[in-house]
């Protein structure tokens, strides 16, 4: 096979601040066979008409409400028709121009690889080149899911087909929707995945997983759910315990 066909999902709700960003940063990949989703909640800040600039260079774009973050995301796919499935979110941006192309091309000459993921950069809206939080998906394995370690969701690459096969995300959670995918995808399918050792993206703190103690509180108490609901033992000790291993992520 010569080449295999990104479709890459943006999900976004009053997002007019930082969407052309994002959307640039896609647009400056120099990997070619990108096919470009993005799918707005019907946002009334001025987003849409920062789309409307761009919609020539985006393949399809949806502009409803949709019933959450996770909606959206399935949105997107179900109508996604490339090789392999990923997501940038409307606060996020690639580390580089060549992150696509280092994704795909392992796809390319691995056809062993399930799925793949890297390292995100944390940075604070007002100081885009401090990174205050380097999350490295090197810590995860599946064991760790009981624990409510994951890899690096806005990293995770994964061929078209095992969404088909598996499943996509629940709507029922949330904050925690990402978290069963994983967990599904690689926990209880045990997908073969790869872990590009390498910063793929830079996200503002601040989003849902990422917005303090409230957000922590709710991961957690979501968390313990899908590992409940997977049977998979684990208490709040073990997830809170996590953050003793992740400490090192602000070093």
């Amino acid at each position: 096979m010569t080449h295999l066909t990104l479709s890459l999902i943006t999900v976004v709700y009053n997002r007019a601040a930082t969407i052309e960003r994002t959307i640039r940063s896609v647009l400056e990949q120099t990997y070619p066979h990108i096919e470009y989703i993005v799918v707005d909640g019907a946002s009334t800040d001025g987003t849409r008409n920062i789309l409307s600039q761009y919609q020539s260079h985006i393949t399809h774009l949806i502009s409803e409400k949709d019933e959450g973050v996770y909606d959206a995301i399935n949105k997107g796919i179900r109508i996604a028709t490339g090789d392999v499935i990923g997501i940038l979110h409307a606060d996020d941006r690639f580390a580089h121009y060549d992150v696509i192309s280092d994704i795909m091309n392992h796809l390319i000459n691995h056809s062993d690889t399930d799925c793949l993921f890297g390292d995100v950069a944390l940075v604070k809206k007002e100081q885009p080149e401090k990174i205050i939080r380097y999350f490295s998906s090197s810590i995860f394995h599946p064991n760790r899911f009981r624990l409510g370690i994951m890899p690096a969701h806005p990293t995770f690459y994964c061929r078209k087909k095992y969404f088909d096969q598996h499943g996509l995300y629940r709507t029922d959670l949330d904050i925690a929707g990402d978290f069963d995918l994983l967990l599904r995808f690689l926990g209880i399918h045990r997908l073969r995945y790869h872990y590009l050792p390498k910063l793929m993206v830079v996200m503002d703190i601040g989003g849902k997983s990422t917005g303090g103690i409230t957000s922590t509180l709710q991961i957690n108490r979501e968390n313990r759910q899908v590992l409940r609901e997977h049977g998979i033992p684990s208490s709040y000790f073990h997830l809170y315990s996590r953050y003793l291993i992740k400490i090192r992520e602000f070093f």
